[in-house]
């Protein structure tokens, strides 16, 4: 790390410190799944990962041989469940059945109503609830019960010493639950989970604050080195009617990427996301369709054609330089060129940015599934966001009322949500399961569509508030 050696010396002593703790935890115990959390919810997990699969293994030998005694809590069920399942184990999701009761009526097992007073119990399950598959029917009713009893215990004013944290707390795990949120930008939110009287409490949090200001230091060098390559490109000034957001296309790889020591990993995949913008702008709002069909063709022969006009050649060369760049690094580290695979992932999304192009030129209205089918390739993570840029690319929501004419807004968009929810449920599906895909592929996979919700919460202004406030706050940018 590029810190300064008092620092890294201290930073050193509390790792060792937590580490310590770490290890002489009861492996078995509840305080050990919530230590978990704690690193987990903190953002120092990374730092931890052979202790804390060593506890986990535990609980998960626990569950295998014991099940779940009819005594255990809903908190410790269902915390126990997340980090097994968030770990790449694959808990049976009837673990949830034990806090159900079978009604008079015909309704059937429902959850049982004493445990609207189980404030952290119902935190936890709705926590957990975030992580089922596809045909877990009790994990969508887990989620509507919490959510529901959750709800209702904020608008009935919650009693208690520490109600105003509480509040915070419920209104936090209801927006952000910690399987779809990112800790870099969630951690200043999760104080009052670790109010209980556990002597590792201050540790965990002095490391936190230490570890957030090693990284920090290395995010701002590589946010200086992005600036210059952006600046040393001078595309900006080449091709004026582009985006010109260094810091947010940094962004995405930092959530994305969040190991430290992948920096030269962020640095490449900033430039990659960079060109990725422009080309989106190119075909966008700026370039004819005859121009368009001429880059797509030159992209797809990777020839810089002389017929294109200089901007299109301008971009075309910063391109290639970035995709050299980029294959001599992973050649150099890993011992392979990815030069061809990159050059034809570049063809397909020109290709598709192209279909749109001449949708729009055409005002041909594509059905929505065709639409999103185009969209998986041209848009990538913001598939289903109406983002209303001010190009001409449409949205997923347009097509579908426009397909859909008796469907009112509410109705389109709770269909979106609902598509939206199945995503992350094949999400979850090849994280449990992750054959043929590497485990660190399907977390990079979801630390993409945890960041979506960021990258695109537009305020009235049109302004990323939250992303722009983590800027300002933690990067001093």
């Amino acid at each position: 790390m590029l810190v300064q050696g008092g620092s890294e010396g201290l930073h050193r002593r509390r790792l060792k410190e937590v580490r310590h703790l770490l290890e002489k935890v009861e492996k078995g115990s509840l305080e050990s799944l919530v230590m978990v959390d704690a690193l987990q919810r903190l953002g120092i997990a990374y730092h931890f990962e052979e202790e804390i699969k060593s506890i986990l293994h535990e609980h998960l030998l626990i569950s295998t041989f014991d099940g779940y005694p009819g005594n255990i809590s809903l908190y410790e069920a269902s915390l126990r469940f997340r980090l097994l399942r968030q770990e790449g184990y694959f808990m049976p999701a009837d673990i949830f059945e034990g806090f159900m009761t079978k009604e008079k009526s015909t309704v059937g097992y429902v959850f049982d109503l004493k445990l609207w007073k189980d404030i952290f119990g119902l935190m936890s399950m709705y926590e957990a609830s975030h992580l089922g598959i596809q045909g877990e029917d009790i994990l969508d009713e887990a989620a509507d019960f919490s959510k529901r009893a959750l709800i209702l215990s904020v608008a009935n004013d919650i009693k208690g010493t520490s109600s105003q944290i509480l509040k915070e707390l419920v209104s936090n795990t209801l927006s952000n639950p910690f399987h779809k949120s990112l800790p870099r930008f969630t951690s200043k939110s999760v104080q009052g989970y670790f109010a209980w009287p556990y002597e590792w409490t201050g540790a965990f949090g002095e490391l936190a604050i230490s570890d957030t200001n090693l990284v920090q230091s290395i995010n701002q060098i590589e946010i200086r080195q992005i600036s210059k390559w952006w600046s040393d490109l001078g595309l900006a000034k080449e091709l004026k009617f582009a985006r010109d957001q260094p810091m947010k296309w940094y962004m995405w790889p930092m959530a994305i990427l969040p190991d430290p020591k992948l920096s030269q990993e962020r640095q490449d995949l900033t430039k990659a996301i960079a060109m990725i913008y422009i080309i989106d702008d190119i075909f966008d709002v700026y370039g004819s369709l005859d121009e368009l069909t001429l880059f797509a063709q030159a992209i797809n022969r990777w020839e810089c054609n002389e017929e294109l006009p200089n901007y299109m050649k301008a971009c075309f060369r910063a391109l290639d330089d970035i995709i050299n760049d980029v294959s001599f690094n992973v050649f150099e580290k890993h011992g392979w060129n990815p030069t061809d695979l990159i050059r034809k992932s570049w063809a397909r999304l020109c290709d598709a940015f192209l279909v749109e192009a001449r949708w729009f030129t055409s005002r041909h209205s594509p059905l929505a599934d065709e639409y999103l089918k185009n969209a998986i390739v041209s848009s990538g993570v913001h598939i289903v966001m109406d983002e209303n840029q001010e190009g001409h690319d449409g949205s997923y929501l347009d097509y579908y009322m426009k397909e859909n004419p008796s469907c009112s807004l509410k109705g389109a968009r709770d269909h979106m949500k609902e598509m939206i929810s199945d995503a992350w449920k094949s999400l979850n599906k090849e994280f449990l399961f992750p054959d043929p895909f590497s485990p660190s592929l399907v977390r990079i996979s979801l630390n993409t569509a945890r960041m979506v919700p960021l990258m695109y919460d537009y305020d009235e202004n049109h302004h990323l508030q939250r992303i722009e406030e983590y800027m300002k706050s933690v990067l001093h940018v």
